[in-house]
């Protein structure tokens, strides 16, 4: 049975490098055998430095995330932390994250793969009564990430196992 599985990009600026790793897992979670749905906040949010969607974009995301067995984010870190649009999306929502597993890829130009950004924003997600897993992925150096991609299927490859694990125990 195919667990289906939203995964969150994180940021709205134009250009982000940290958009090719968002495909990057998105395509190796469809490979894994997730049913995917792909979210990218800037589509949702309709004011990206206040916050709020449409009632009509709301109740379609909130169906959405309701259905989703699980979450994986993929987000640059920006200033130590992750992005402030990532934070007003999902202020928009609790209920549908109750009690779910979601696992966490940082990205970084720098060597430590977002590994602040990952630390701040567990914290956020515990709040949502959400299971952060322990595995996570941190995409350093993500200006040569082409040429590293394939370093980093392995590390996904846990992370999918462990979400898988976690969706499994509470499906039960």
């Amino acid at each position: 049975m195919a667990y289906s599985v939203s995964i969150i990009f994180g940021t709205g600026r134009e250009g982000a490098n940290s958009e090719k790793v968002a495909n990057f897992v998105f395509e190796s979670a469809k490979n894994f055998g997730f049913e995917i749905n792909f979210i990218k906040v800037k589509d949702w949010l309709d004011k990206p430095y206040t916050g709020g969607m449409s009632e009509e974009k709301r109740s379609k995301l909130s169906e959405i995330l309701k259905n989703s067995q699980g979450f994986v984010i993929v987000s640059p870190e920006y200033n130590h932390s992750f992005p402030g649009e990532l934070k007003l999306f999902l202020d928009e929502f609790y209920e549908e994250f109750n009690h779910k597993p979601v696992g966490i890829c940082g990205v970084s130009s720098g060597k430590l793969g977002g590994a602040r950004m990952v630390e701040s924003l567990r914290l956020v997600l515990i709040e949502f009564m959400m299971i952060p897993l322990r595995n996570t992925v941190y995409f350093s150096n993500v200006r040569n990430f082409e040429d590293e991609k394939e370093n980093y299927k392995e590390f996904l490859k846990n992370l999918f196992e462990e979400l898988k694990f976690y969706m499994e125990k509470l499906r039960s």
